[in-house]
């Protein structure tokens, strides 16, 4: 049960730090979850290690490029649809006027 609990603990703290772009507690968050023996997070927090100053950047900063994957997103789509039945104009076409 103690697994459980600190298991919890550690997801809500960090729900905390993503929610309201508190990056400068990451370290220290990080820290707290090496101190527990929880291999599923030790992945995790390996993960975030390998690109940290990205992760605490993206997890301080209020900007996003949620709009820009959107239409990345939309784009791709419509590519997918139109894949081997037409060239670049039409894809064009389809891409400027959706």
């Amino acid at each position: 049960m103690r697994y459980l609990d600190a298991l919890a603990s550690h997801v809500r703290s960090f729900t905390q730090v993503l929610t309201q772009l508190q990056g400068d507690r990451l370290i220290a968050w990080m820290a707290a979850v090496h101190a527990d023996d929880l291999p599923g997070m030790h992945t995790f927090i390996n993960g975030l290690e390998r690109d940290l100053d990205a992760v605490i950047t993206g997890l301080t900063l209020p900007w996003n490029a949620g709009i820009v994957e959107g239409h990345v997103n939309r784009i791709k789509m419509i590519k997918r649809q139109m894949y081997g039945r037409a060239g670049f104009a039409l894809l064009r076409e389809r891409v400027l006027l959706a």
